[in-house]
């Protein structure tokens, strides 16, 4: 009986089985990728878009789901993402001229500079933090000091600005809409509107 040339030769035996499971591997990769969603034109690795509310349900709106998309969704973060109201009244971002490609630079790097200011790499429910005004202080992202309460009303306060929705998760990550941005004094002197005093 003759042996095949590859079962004699042990280095081209070795050989073959690296380069069928080197393909193997490209193979399994590359369906995978496909399984990528870009709708929106933004690429995203996520499945499943949607936030799940244990509160009453207020949309992230445009931006909050930009800010929220920056971040894995398989680590713990807590989210303190200002309303689309907030960022329109704040910071001068609207959805109709933000995100035209002349702007679409800017506008990722003031929602990167904030997402810096108001997230916590730790879960934060409203449940963890004690009712009556006592604060809990934790450190953002870029270390920006955030003190966290709840008023005597039960709503959850981060920084002087009052929650609008609460306890929305995604994967691992807690999300909180806000009345406001959190941002530090000198962010928000950069964003300030400029007056010409002809009043």
């Amino acid at each position: 009986m003759r042996r095949r040339f590859y079962c004699k030769n042990s280095v081209a035996f070795v050989f073959s089985v690296v380069f069928f499971c080197c393909i193997l591997v490209l193979i399994i990769s590359m369906l995978r990728v496909l399984d990528v969603d870009t709708g929106n034109g933004a690429m995203s690795i996520y499945d499943d878009t949607s936030l799940k509310s244990s509160g009453n349900d207020k949309s992230v709106g445009t931006f909050g789901n930009m800010m929220i998309d920056m971040l894995p969704e398989d680590l713990a973060f807590t989210v303190f993402v200002p309303s689309e109201t907030a960022f329109e009244r704040d910071l001068r971002l609207s959805a109709n001229n933000s995100l035209v490609e002349e702007k679409i630079n800017d506008t990722y790097v003031v929602i990167s500079r904030v997402l810096g200011f108001s997230a916590i790499p730790r879960v934060l429910d409203t449940a963890m933090v004690p009712i009556g005004g006592e604060e809990v202080s934790y450190d953002s992202l870029s270390g920006f000091e955030l003190f966290v309460s709840k008023d005597a009303g039960g709503v959850l306060v981060v920084n002087g600005v009052k929650s609008e929705s609460v306890d929305m998760k995604r994967g691992k990550l807690v999300v909180h809409v806000m009345d406001g941005v959190i941002m530090d004094a000198e962010f928000e002197q950069s964003v300030e509107p400029d007056f010409d005093g002809d009043d």
